[in-house]
């Protein structure tokens, strides 16, 4: 099981045991404390809770929360009743606050795992450009490109053939990163990928190399961003085949 997977279940199960326990920690001294100290404790809960990043942990939390806060530490007691506006307003808070700072640490978690991936793709990028400064072997760069753009166009399958364009009439990934299927040009970002082989064309200098030929999984729907990143490593698999034996058109 994936580790973020096993950190949002356990996540889960913290947002719904951790504010009643605190609660019931609270509940000797409720009477020698004001309510709103008692709130922002249990707050700190929904913080942490919320700190990861997934949604239901973070809303369940506040939720858990501001329940076992009515029912502990309002009066009347053990009742899941309130007759004082201020422990209204407090509970309300609790809850409303708790959600809001989990929708702000959903946000941290998103831009985090987007910045991640940057950082992965410029670094295939560099490692690709410094294969083809060095001089390596073109089959090799060719098979690390396969796999990145597998893992980065969702894709089931994806073959280099050697001197090849229009076979089999599949759709065609332009160089701005657009998608045609014949003469239509398929907006990717609104259908995903069309339910056909897609080939990428593998040129330099206007020379013409092969192409990648990919079968996406269906369903899958990469952003442009990603579009031309698989771009930017046919254009380093071009250079390097330019260098070695480059194959022409005719």
């Amino acid at each position: 099981m994936p580790d973020y997977l096993t950190r949002d279940r356990l996540a889960v199960l913290v947002a719904l045991a951790a504010p009643l326990a605190l609660a019931a920690v609270l509940v000797p001294f409720r009477t020698s404390f004001p309510n709103t100290d008692a709130a922002l404790a249990m707050l700190l809960v929904v913080v942490a809770v919320a700190a990861n990043g997934y949604r239901l942990a973070g809303v369940l939390a506040a939720v858990s929360t501001a329940v076992w806060f009515d029912f502990f530490l309002t009066q009347p007691y053990e009742r899941f009743s309130i007759t004082h506006r201020t422990d209204i307003e407090t509970t309300v808070l609790l809850l409303v606050i708790g959600v809001a700072v989990t929708e702000i640490a959903v946000w941290g978690r998103r831009q985090y795992v987007a910045a991640s991936k940057r950082a992965g793709y410029l670094e295939g990028i560099n490692s690709a450009a410094q294969a083809v400064a060095a001089g390596g072997s073109a089959p090799a760069l060719i098979e690390q490109v396969t796999s990145r753009l597998i893992q980065l166009l969702s894709l089931r399958s994806c073959d280099f053939q050697y001197g090849v364009a229009g076979l089999g009439r599949p759709a065609r990934m332009q160089h701005d990163g657009s998608v045609t299927l014949g003469l239509r040009a398929w907006d990717v970002d609104v259908e995903g990928f069309p339910g056909t082989d897609i080939e990428l064309l593998v040129e330099s200098g206007g020379l013409f190399q092969g192409r990648f030929l990919m079968t996406p999984v269906p369903g899958a729907r990469p952003p442009l961003e990603q579009r031309l990143l698989a771009i930017a490593f046919a254009d380093q698999v071009g250079a390097a085949l330019a260098t070695s034996h480059p194959v022409d058109q005719s």
